[in-house]
């Protein structure tokens, strides 16, 4: 089992829609068909200021590089992304085993 943290600064001010698109490609992400993997939304409370992170738990390696393939694949998806690019200044994804 893995976690997957994918985790954006957001540009100044725009928190608020930030979280809100990340609830729709959320959705977006089920009425494709990409619920098995079901994401959480976080924010900051402390640390660098606009910290937005989108965490999924999948089973494996093999599985995240197989949704993520399949869901870059599909048209909606690339349009929902294009509308969060100006929302975002930077990100980076942390993968991690699952212990306990």
């Amino acid at each position: 089992m893995i976690l997957v943290r994918n985790v954006f600064r957001v540009r100044f001010g725009r928190a608020k829609e930030a979280v809100a698109l990340w609830k729709e490609g959320v959705a977006l992400q089920r009425r494709l068909g990409f619920g098995a993997a079901p994401a959480r939304i976080l924010t900051d409370l402390t640390g660098p200021y606009y910290t937005l992170v989108v965490e999924q738990t999948l089973e494996s390696l093999a599985d995240y590089e197989h949704l993520g393939r399949d869901i870059m694949s599909r048209s909606e998806w690339r349009s929902w992304y294009e509308r969060l690019v100006p929302l975002t200044e930077s990100g980076y994804r942390e993968i991690f085993s699952i212990v306990e």
